[in-house]
């Protein structure tokens, strides 16, 4: 059994997003809050939040002990991209993308 959450719609790179899951994938939630608290990197402040929403998850509708979860999976896509113009010399424009990401956490009971 695990408790999942997503958080969608995000406006950071999923690039961006990805190095901190990868510090935090298979820790367990002790460890797991420690290092995003103290990493810094701006994907961190969403993650805390999510972790945080799985774990209330977790324990109040599946009724998990809170000392035995740990981050069973972790992962990153990307969401919609946001076109935007930036003027240029001439008359001209260049096109900058706002990437957006899709994130999800997953907690789960170590046996």
């Amino acid at each position: 059994m695990e408790a999942r959450s997503y958080l969608k719609f995000v406006r950071i790179s999923p690039r961006k997003v990805s190095i901190v899951l990868d510090l935090i994938r298979g820790k367990d939630v002790k460890t797991a809050r420690g290092i995003l608290k103290t990493t810094p990197k701006s994907a961190c402040e969403y993650l805390v939040k999510l972790l945080d929403r799985a774990v209330a998850d977790a324990e109040n509708n599946f009724g998990m002990d809170v000392e035995k979860l740990y981050v069973s999976e972790c992962f990153v896509t990307p969401g919609m991209t946001l076109k935007r113009m930036m003027p240029r010399g001439k008359g001209s424009g260049d096109r900058i993308l706002k990437r957006t990401s899709h994130i999800t956490l997953a907690v789960a009971e170590k046996q």
